[in-house]
């Protein structure tokens, strides 16, 4: 199983006071450095997209090929448009919101209202009694054994691989993000609309340049590539074998985010690409520190040494992992499942009682991924 990030006994337990002093120096943001991240984000970018143009007419598999790293560079670029969003990445608001909605309309996600939600789950995270912004759908042992069999399926089909990583992207990018959350207020929610009517236009333009059917086999695998990619950043970022869930009495922010957060090693290369969110646990710990200092805070403190690190490699067997056992506190399979509570059920007979019971098909609010 995946283990990571692991509090060891040795590990120096820093008071909030304490290691607010030691991110403090990693919270400024450096224009230059800031600005040379848009350069070498967004140069690349356009220039991948006139390869991909060009590479129509030779053949379209070398089309895919540029469109994977296409689909890199927006994953890059989201992490750009999340830095805005936490005010990390410019001293200034306008700045932000600026660079924040040009990404955003990279990444098809409305800027405001993602920042709003995306703040309730930095909030959250780890909370059991607040699970549901911006977080992947997970139930407990206990919520699971309770609820209605086609509710049980629903969840199954929810936590697939496949629909998770292969039409999730898809599915969250394209038709989730049009929509503002039912609890969304104000400008929040009136982003989706401007974001909606930017993308549109934006399809437009690409249609005139590119030619409509031409832009569209681009585009698709571009966002697919990188919805991929975010999406499962996102979910190993929190979805671990010991990661940490406490009911809101015990909950605490400090555990939450060193404790519920992987530091997740990454080659270089792909370091690069994921703007080093790898390091998630410093991320959390001070969401007000640019991408691009991550690195530079996790190696100034003994506090981040003794956080065992998650690789690539290891990082592909949580996804199988599937629901929050609490009295083991930890997340555990559908074999582990099996076999410690004895439930034996297929999707089969699930589907069989489905057809006699009403399906309980309601996710929990704003139960999308957010790639934090």
């Amino acid at each position: 199983m995946t283990s990571a990030p692991e509090m060891t006994s040795a590990q120096p337990q820093a008071t909030i006071k304490e290691w607010k002093e030691i991110v403090a120096p990693f919270q400024v943001p450096s224009v230059p450095r800031s600005v040379w991240q848009i350069v070498n984000t967004f140069v690349p970018y356009i220039l991948t997209w006139y390869a991909m143009y060009r590479s129509l007419s030779v053949s379209y598999w070398l089309t895919l090929a540029f469109a994977l790293l296409a689909g890199l560079l927006v994953v890059r670029t989201f992490i750009i448009f999340h830095d805005c969003g936490h005010g990390s990445f410019f001293k200034s608001k306008r700045a932000s919101s600026i660079l924040g909605f040009i990404c955003g309309m990279i990444s098809f996600t409305p800027y405001s209202h993602w920042r709003w939600q995306h703040s309730i789950h930095h909030a959250t995270s780890g909370d059991l009694d607040r699970r549901g912004d911006g977080d992947i759908w997970t139930m407990t042992v206990k919520e699971y054994q309770e609820a209605k069999p086609g509710r049980k399926l629903f969840y199954k089909i929810v936590r697939n691989p496949f629909v998770l990583l292969i039409l999730g992207p898809l599915l969250l990018f394209l038709v989730y993000q049009r929509f503002p959350s039912s609890r969304a207020k104000g400008k929040d929610r009136t982003s989706v609309m401007w974001m909606n009517l930017a993308l549109l236009l934006m399809v437009v333009g690409m249609s005139w340049i590119f030619g409509f059917k031409n832009y569209v086999i681009m585009q698709l695998p571009v966002t697919m590539f990188a919805g991929m990619a975010g999406i499962w950043m996102f979910y190993v970022q929190h979805q671990y074998e010991d990661t940490y869930w406490e009911h809101r009495d015990e909950w605490d922010y400090t555990s939450a985010a060193l404790g519920g957060s992987s530091y997740y090693k990454l080659p270089k290369i792909l370091q690069w690409f994921t703007g080093n969110i790898g390091f998630h646990h410093v991320h959390h710990l001070s969401a007000r520190i640019p991408n691009y200092f991550l690195e530079d805070c996790h190696n100034s403190h003994p506090m981040f040494h003794s956080i065992k690190p998650l690789t690539f490699w290891a990082s592909l067997k949580s996804i199988n992992l599937r629901l929050w056992d609490e009295s083991d506190r930890r997340l555990i399979s559908w074999k582990e499942y099996k076999q410690r509570y004895g439930q034996k059920a297929s999707a089969a007979s699930f589907a069989k009682v489905a057809k006699e019971e009403d399906f309980d098909l309601s996710l929990p609010d704003e139960a999308g991924p957010s790639m934090s």
